[in-house]
């Protein structure tokens, strides 16, 4: 049998095995990346990440970012319990921080290590909009997206033959490709932006887990009406960008509406009884 007819093999095998669902969708995807290795560089590059970006002062923001962290987390973690798919978080050790940045943003890193910055917080307003952006951003995290882009980048820049030995033989390009799907870089624009098709995946679960965890997900296209509000404009053409245009996203999110109401359950009101003796 030829080296050539060896590899093809093996590369059929990896396929086969490197399949997994995700969760609340139920689409297939390859990841070829090991998950203990993806945690490592997590941990690792979180902790860099905090040294030069301490966590923010402001106690009241954080401990809302903190407070919306958890209660998602533990809807998440029941979730993936009934469905059987609690070995998917396996290796994750959650952490919610609040940084002081202008920019708009919030990304989850493998692990459920989670950053907020400052400047979203204007657009979120509340803890139910902080919701809508870290269930998003959770549910990046949970379907594996990184990995997923990791596997595809690997398979185009490292070549059928590559593949095989890029994990083990290229650390630092490894580390580096890492880096740029997470956004850990400081160079502008360096950021390998997620997939519309994961953007659209992180919505439609987004709004399932905002939802198990008490907030109401009609929140979701107010909040994607107040981002595109505050871009101005400023973004491209839909058929120019990875991500949805704000109205495509807005429409897709009435779409699915139904399903996240199915696990939504309005906050119980503790009344109190008066004497009336």
């Amino acid at each position: 049998m030829g080296k050539i007819k060896i590899i093809q093999i093996l590369l059929v095998v990896l396929i086969f095995y490197s399949c997994n669902t995700v969760p609340v969708t139920g689409r297939k995807q390859l990841t070829i990346i090991p998950d203990n290795e993806l945690m490592a560089m997590s941990y690792q590059q979180y902790d860099e990440f905090l040294k030069e970006n301490p966590p923010s002062k402001d106690a009241k923001n954080t401990a809302m970012v903190k407070k919306v962290g958890n209660k998602i987390k533990t809807s998440v973690e029941k979730f993936m319990a009934d469905n059987d798919m609690s070995h998917l978080l396996d290796g994750y050790k959650w952490e919610f921080n609040y940084v002081d940045s202008d920019q708009i943003n919030a990304w989850c890193m493998p692990g459920g290590k989670v950053v907020v910055y400052s400047g979203i917080m204007k657009v979120a307003q509340d803890e139910a909009g902080l919701a809508v952006v870290m269930g998003h951003e959770i549910a990046h995290a949970i379907a594996d997206h990184g990995n997923e882009r990791m596997s595809q980048e690997l398979f185009r820049s490292a070549g059928q033959v590559g593949l095989l030995v890029a994990l083990n033989e290229q650390p630092q390009e490894t580390q580096a490709l890492w880096m740029a799907v997470y956004g850990v870089t400081t160079e502008i624009g360096a950021m390998l932006p997620y997939s519309r098709l994961h953007e659209s995946e992180a919505d439609r679960m987004g709004l399932v887990f905002m939802a198990l965890s008490g907030y109401d997900p009609n929140e979701a296209p107010k909040f994607w009406k107040r981002m595109s509000e505050a871009s101005k404009g400023q973004k491209p053409p839909e058929f120019l960008s990875t991500h949805p245009a704000d109205q495509t996203r807005i429409e897709n999110l009435e779409k699915w509406m139904p399903e996240a109401m199915k696990y939504y359950r309005k906050p119980t009101k503790t009344i109190k009884m008066h004497n009336m003796f």
